[in-house]
Parts: C-alpha cells; structure tokens; sequence
C-alpha cells in the first residue's frame, strides 16, 4: 500500500490508475504525536566515534491524501534550545552562536515541495530545510510502518526515515583540529527520524 505515488508520465495513466480504498480511508490532516515521535542525529566525534542527539521540543503536521498521493505534505518545526546529547556543558555550546545560535535562531523547520514512491513501504520526501538563516534543498527516505488506532480511539500512522547532510551547507563550520590530524566534529551529520501522527477530527 502506498502513501505517496511516483508521478506518471502521463496524464492518460493517472486518470486509469485505481484508488486503493484502503489507501483512500487515509485522507487527511495529521498531527505529529511529539510523545511519540522522536528527531535525532548521529554525528562522528573525534573520528573515533559517533555522538547521538535529540530535539525534545518538536511539533508539525502532516496532509496525506489517498485519491492524489503526490500532494501529499508535512511541516515540522523544531525547536533548537530543546537539543540533548546527554551532556549539559555540550548541549551550551551546540545552541551557542559557535553552532545554531539558538537565541537568533530558535526554530528549525522542514516544509515539503514533492512526495514519491520509491517501492513497497518505501518513500521520499523532497523540502525546504532552513537552520538558522540557511534554506537549502533535503531529501528524507521514509518508510511507512502502518496505521493503527490506539486505545483511547486515535488513528495513528507512523514513519521512520533518515538523511545525510553536510552541515557546512547551512552555515555550521565551527571545529577544532586534534594532533593527530583531522577534526573534532564531522561535517558529515545523519538525522532520524520516528513520527507518530494523529489523525486530526473531521
């Protein structure tokens, strides 16, 4: 079953393609379960070791539309102060101006511009990711873990998916060399994603 459908080629095919009705019972607006949900990131620490990380303080929604899977959409926005390592003095210095300068810039946000399906469970999500002042284009491989409803009567889908950026793109080049040669924190940083969402009430 499938979210979000590759475009076709044509417009012949669109119009003949069958609507999944289970597909279709999915119309609707969502809204990310941010108790349910995590966002994180795994960054190479040293060149030894990776350091993971979370944003506690997220909210978004998601439009997931069964009859026209490609208009299909979400909008998250995260809130930087909120970040976590597990280390306090650590944490300081990511929301410092060395990193996201988090008093300037206290939000990262995610808006979708396309949605594809790359096979079976399997997903893309094309947007806009703006940290700090910095917009530049991401794209997410998502993979759809289903729907459920929950025990006090909620609707729920979830997701999970993942992404690679380089964090010089958005303005983020704070290091430090080690006498053995490299750096202290890779450019190179992967984000996770796992989304909880509820479907909203007609």
């Amino acid at each position: 079953m499938g979210i979000f459908d590759r475009k076709s080629d044509t417009t012949t095919a669109v119009a003949t393609l069958p609507v999944d009705p289970a597909l279709a019972a999915l119309t609707g607006e969502y809204t990310i379960d941010p108790a349910h949900s995590s966002i994180g990131f795994t960054v190479r620490h040293a060149m030894v070791t990776n350091v993971r990380g979370s944003f506690g303080d997220h909210e978004g929604t998601l439009r997931l539309d069964g009859s026209n899977p490609g208009a299909s959409a979400a909008s998250i926005d995260i809130r930087i102060a909120s970040v976590d390592t597990g280390i306090g003095d650590r944490d300081a210095h990511l929301r410092s101006g060395d990193f996201f300068d988090a008093e300037r810039f206290p939000l990262m946000t995610f808006r979708s511009t396309e949605a594809e399906h790359l096979g079976g469970d399997r997903y893309r999500m094309t947007g806009d990711l703006t940290i700090k002042d910095v917009t530049r284009p991401l794209s997410l491989d998502l993979e759809f873990n289903g729907t459920a409803t929950d025990p006090y009567g909620n609707e729920r889908v979830g997701f999970e998916g993942s992404a690679e950026i380089l964090r010089s793109d958005w303005g983020l080049t704070w290091n430090a060399a080690l006498e053995t040669g490299g750096v202290v924190v890779s450019d190179k940083v992967k984000l996770n994603f796992d989304i909880s969402a509820i479907k909203n009430a007609a």
